[in-house]
C-alpha cells in the first residue's frame, strides 16, 4: 500500500512523482504503461523526428473526420516514461497570459489565473539565457536557447520583411512577433520531466517506480477511490492507495482510464456492459486540438538539413555531437516560429508558426522531389471546434475512439486559411525567396481562399496537443475541481492536459508542467511559491 498511486508516468506523472516523495513521509507509487525512456533517440533532440511513430507510441489513429472529407489522422500519444515530454519537439512555449485569466474568470477556476500560475512557471525551469520576475534560473526544467540553423535565422529576418516585429522572449507575457523558441533542452541533450524531475528523485525509498504496468481500472469503494487494478502476466492484481489515486495519464488515456472504471457518461458506458460507478457526462468530452497545416518548399541547394538524411552527412554530425555535443545532433529543428493575427478583432494573436529547415520531417509530411526543402507550418491556437474520446469497448487492450471533430467549426478553418496565406507571404519576402525554387505544397497553382480552403481539408494534421477531455471548472458540469478533484468521488484526481477547460495560446507541455507543480502544493497543502 501507498500514500498516493500516480497512473501515468508522462509529463505531469513525473512532476507529481518527485514532488509528493520530496516529503520522506509520504509513499508514492508511480505506475506507466510503457517503458524506460532509454531509446537514445529520445535523449538526442534531434531524435524527435523518430518519435512520432514506432514503439513509444501507442499506435492511434483519429476518427474519420466529417470536416476533412473522411481522412483518418495519425495521432501520436507517448507510450514512454516522460511521456509527451520524452518524445514532443521541445519547444517551450507558455502561452498568453490572457490564457490562464480566462481559466480563472470565463471557466470559474479559481487559483488559476495568470497571477496564480506563475510561481509555478519559474519554480519549474531552469533557464540558461533568460532570468527576471517571469523566468527561473534554478528549476529541475532545463530550458535553452540554442544556435539556431543559418536558413532559421533567415527565416526570422523574412518574418520580421512581412511585417511581424522580432521577439526576443515568447514567455515574458507577449507573444506576438518572430523569434527563436526556447527549447527544453539542456547541454545539448532533452530535457524531459523523466530526466529533470524522475530521476533524481528514485533513489528516494519512499519513492516507486512500475514501468511497463497497465492499469486496468480505478477501484472505488463506498464513494471513495482506494487504488487501482494492474494486469500483471495476465493477472488482475490490486494496489491499495491510503490517501489518493491520481491520474496523470493524458488528453487520451485519462478519460479512457475512468471510463473502464465506470465513471463517466452511464448511457455510453452501459453500451459496453460497464457496470456504472459514478454517473459524469462530460467525461471524454471538451476535446480540442491545434490543427497543423504546412507549406512546404523546395530549395534551390542544400540549404537546410535534409544533407543529413544522407549516410555520410549523418557520420559528420555524429562525430560532431559526441566531441563536442553541438550541431545538427543537438538540434529540435523546430527552432524559430511566431505568433501574429488572423482574426484582428482578437486581443492577442491567434495564428502560431513553426519553422522546420528541412521537408519531410515529421509522421505523414513528405519530402520534396529535389531531396533539399523547407516547412512552415501554422495552426489556429484557439480552436473553437470540440470532440470527444468514448470507448471503443470494454476491453483496456482496445483503443478509444478519438474525434478530435477538427475544422467543425467553420471559424477555425477561415483561420486556418489564414495560416497558409501569411506562411506564403514571409517565404515569398527578400531575405528567404532567393533559396526557394519553387512551392512544393500547396503548390503555385493553388490560388485563392476556396482552393486553400481544400488543402487545408485534406492537409490538416493534428498538431499533437490534445486537451479539455477532463475539464476543470468551478460548474458542476465540469469532470474536476479547481483542485483537481473528480466531482463526486473522494481520493481521485486528474493531473494532465485532459483538465484544461480551453487549450492555451501555443505549445502545451510547459502548461502541463506547470499543472503538475501546482497539483503537487494543492494534494500535500503545501504554501504556494510567493
Amino acid at each position: 500500500m501507498a500514500d498516493y498511486i500516480i497512473v501515468g508516468g508522462g509529463s505531469a506523472g513525473c512532476v507529481l512523482a518527485a514532488r509528493l516523495s520530496e516529503d520522506p513521509d509520504l509513499s508514492v507509487v508511480l505506475l506507466e504503461a510503457g517503458p524506460p525512456d532509454t531509446d537514445r533517440y529520445i535523449h538526442m533532440p534531434v531524435g524527435f523526428f523518430k518519435m512520432t511513430s514506432g514503439p513509444l507510441i501507442w499506435g492511434y489513429d483519429a476518427a474519420p473526420g466529417k470536416e476533412i472529407d473522411g481522412r483518418v489522422m495519425v495521432y501520436p500519444q507517448a507510450r514512454v516514461l516522460g511521456g509527451g515530454s520524452s518524445i514532443n519537439a521541445q519547444v517551450f512555449t507558455r502561452g498568453c497570459p490572457q490564457d490562464y485569466d480566462d481559466w480563472a474568470a470565463a471557466f470559474g477556476c479559481a487559483g488559476w489565473s495568470y497571477t496564480d500560475v506563475l510561481p509555478y512557471f519559474t519554480r519549474s525551469e531552469g533557464n540558461d539565457t533568460f532570468a527576471g520576475s517571469r523566468h527561473g534560473i534554478d528549476g529541475p526544467l532545463g530550458v535553452s536557447s540554442g544556435a539556431p540553423h543559418p536558413l532559421t535565422r533567415i527565416f526570422v529576418k523574412a518574418a520580421q520583411q512581412a511585417g511581424l516585429p522580432f521577439r526576443a522572449d515568447f514567455n515574458a507575457g507577449e507573444q506576438e512577433g518572430a523569434g527563436f523558441y526556447q527549447t527544453t533542452t539542456r547541454n545539448g541533450k532533452r530535457s524531459s520531466t523523466a530526466v529533470a524531475y524522475l530521476k533524481p528523485a528514485l533513489g528516494r525509498n519512499n519513492l516507486t517506480l512500475r514501468t511497463d504496468a497497465t492499469v486496468s481500472r480505478v477501484v472505488v469503494e463506498n464513494g471513495r477511490a482506494v487504488g487501482v487494478e494492474i494486469i500483471v502476466n495476465g493477472r488482475a492484481e490490486l494496489m491499495r492507495a491510503e490517501r489518493e489515486v491520481i491520474v496523470t495519464s493524458g488528453a487520451i488515456g485519462s478519460p479512457k482510464l475512468l471510463m473502464l472504471s465506470g465513471i463517466g457518461p452511464a448511457a455510453q458506458l452501459g453500451q459496453h456492459g460497464i457496470k456504472i460507478v459514478h454517473d459524469l457526462k462530460n467525461v471524454g468530452q471538451n476535446l480540442h486540438d491545434h490543427m497543423d497545416v504546412d507549406v512546404v518548399a523546395e530549395l534551390n541547394g542544400p540549404h537546410g538539413i535534409d544533407r543529413y538524411k544522407k549516410k555520410r552527412w549523418q557520420a559528420v554530425a555524429g562525430l560532431e555531437y559526441a566531441l563536442f555535443g553541438k550541431g545538427p545532433v543537438a538540434s529540435n529543428i523546430v527552432e524559430a516560429g511566431g505568433f501574429w493575427w488572423g482574426d484582428r478583432a482578437e486581443k492577442t494573436p491567434d495564428i502560431q508558426f513553426h519553422f522546420l529547415p528541412g521537408a519531410g520531417v515529421e509522421e505523414g509530411i513528405g519530402s520534396v522531389p529535389g531531396g533539399n526543402g523547407c516547412t512552415l507550418n501554422s495552426y489556429h491556437v484557439r480552436p473553437r471546434s470540440r470532440g470527444s474520446v468514448t470507448l471503443r469497448s470494454a476491453d483496456p487492450r482496445d483503443a478509444p475512439v478519438i474525434d478530435p471533430n477538427p475544422f467543425a467549426e467553420r471559424y477555425d478553418l477561415e483561420r486556418a486559411i489564414d495560416g497558409i496565406e501569411m506562411s506564403r507571404e514571409i517565404l515569398s519576402q527578400p531575405a528567404f525567396a532567393k533559396y526557394i525554387s519553387r512551392e512544393h505544397l500547396p503548390g503555385a497553382a493553388t490560388k485563392g481562399r476556396a482552393a486553400l480552403e481544400a488543402f487545408a481539408r485534406e492537409h490538416g494534421r493534428s498538431a499533437y496537443h490534445p486537451v479539455g477531455t477532463c475539464r476543470m471548472g468551478g460548474d458542476a458540469d465540469s469532470v474536476v475541481d479547481p483542485e483537481l478533484r473528480l466531482r463526486g468521488l473522494h481520493g481521485l484526481r486528474v493531473c494532465d492536459s485532459s483538465v484544461m477547460p480551453r487549450i492555451v495560446s501555443s505549445n502545451t507541455n510547459a502548461a502541463v508542467i506547470m499543472i503538475a507543480e501546482k497539483a503537487a502544493d494543492l494534494i500535500t497543502g503545501r504554501t504556494p511559491p510567493a
